[in-house]
Order: structure tokens, then C-alpha cells, then sequence
């Protein structure tokens, strides 16, 4: 299994965000990762709808839209109709069962469901949900602003959330977002993480298609 790459536009130049966005295709990224944040759920605000609807506009590449939002059960409709393709949840930010509600609500407007966890909560809060996701996303950074250090203590959780997943036959990716750069994306892929976001270290790489062809080359232990 090849990595895939996930530039985070939280990180790209706004001035220019529509260049940045080509570029992230040009140099092969696979997914542009949009991160939502609304000062509830996590101390920051960042952008919204009609932001994702501008960046839809301008390319046909997958959007996958993380929610630090409360209670997403609210939005996940209207992210799907905006152009989303994936849209993350976190299990922290509602009930189980509004969680559910949320991951049935994305996958019945025929997009992909994805959850997250905070680095505090443990591996088996996404064992609810795994059968109606299509990834699960592990925070290597404390959720809410760019640049933060990797938490390498974290892979025992991207590595357990690996196993249920195979254990269970789904077809489901592991991402991991927060701190990914060249010297941490293959501890990731040794862990078991498929899609490596990484913000900083792709906008500001002397060679962004260089990056991605190095993350690309990494080899997934599943």
C-alpha cells in the first residue's frame, strides 16, 4: 500500500490560494485536507462554507474536510453539498449517537465518512463507527493551529486502529494529521497510516513535488 499525501491548506498562502492549490496537484498530491475549526471545539477559528465552495471551483481534486466543529451533525449536510468529498467528525464533539447520525447523514449524500480522535482519547472510541467509515483520522498535534510538534506517542494508537480495522475486513484508511514532515512521515507509515497530512512542511518544501514523491514511497505496514 503506497501513502497518499494530504496538503493542508490551512498552511498555504491566502493571498495566492488558488496557485497554491494547483500547485498541490501539479507536484501529485492526492487529497487537499480543509480544516475547520469554529473556536468552540477547539480554541481557533479558520473558514467555512463558502470558502470550500471557492476552493471546489478551482479543482477537481478529492477535498477532504476535517470538522473541528461542535455537534457536526448540525453541517455535515451542507459541507457534502458544498463540494466536500471526505468529512471527518470527531468523536469528542457530540454523542455516540449524534456521531452516528452524522457519518449515516455524510455516506447517505453519497460522500465519505471519516472520525477523528484528539490525542487524548484512546484507540477503541472509534470502534463504534468503524463500519460506517472510510477512514479514521489520528491528531498527532493537539487540534486547532498549524505547526505544533509531532507526538511520536501516538503511533501505538494509528497501529491498534490499523489492526481493528484488518481484523474487521473494512476497507477503511488511516490518516494522521499534525507535524508530518519527511523525518516523521515514514514512522507513520510504520505504524500503519496510509494518508499523511502535512501542512508546513508541503508549502514550505524547496520541492513540494520532491516531498509528496518521498511520502509516496513509503511503504504502509498494514
Amino acid at each position: 500500500m503506497q501513502c497518499k499525501v494530504a496538503p493542508s491548506i490551512l498552511s498555504a498562502n491566502f493571498n495566492r490560494l488558488g496557485q497554491d492549490i494547483a500547485r498541490c496537484r501539479e507536484t501529485g498530491a492526492d487529497y487537499l485536507h480543509f480544516d475547520v475549526m469554529d473556536g468552540i471545539f477547539v480554541p481557533n477559528i479558520s473558514f467555512g462554507l463558502p470558502v470550500l465552495e471557492s476552493v471546489r471551483k478551482e479543482t477537481d481534486m478529492v477535498l477532504d474536510v476535517h470538522l473541528m466543529i461542535d455537534r457536526p451533525v448540525r453541517y455535515v449536510e451542507r459541507f457534502c453539498q458544498a463540494g466536500a468529498d471526505i468529512v471527518t467528525v470527531h468523536v469528542e464533539a457530540d454523542t455516540e449517537e449524534n456521531t452516528r447520525k452524522a457519518l449515516e447523514l455524510i455516506r447517505g449524500c453519497g460522500k465519505r465518512a471519516a472520525v477523528s480522535v484528539k490525542p487524548k482519547t484512546p484507540a477503541e472510541a472509534v470502534l463504534p463507527f468503524l463500519e460506517l467509515c472510510s477512514m479514521v483520522l489520528v491528531m498527532t498535534v493537539e487540534p486547532g493551529f498549524g505547526g505544533q510538534s509531532f507526538m511520536a506517542d501516538m503511533m501505538p494508537k494509528v497501529t491498534a486502529i490499523r489492526r481493528y480495522i484488518t481484523e474487521k475486513g473494512l476497507d477503511c484508511e488511516v490518516e494522521v494529521d499534525g507535524g508530518v514532515a519527511l523525518d516523521t512521515a515514514k514512522t507513520c507509515a510504520d505504524a500503519g497510516a496510509n494518508v499523511l497530512v502535512a501542512g508546513s512542511a508541503y508549502f514550505k518544501a524547496a520541492e513540494p513535488a520532491a516531498f509528496v514523491k518521498a511520502l509516496h514511497g513509503l511503504a504502509v505496514r498494514t
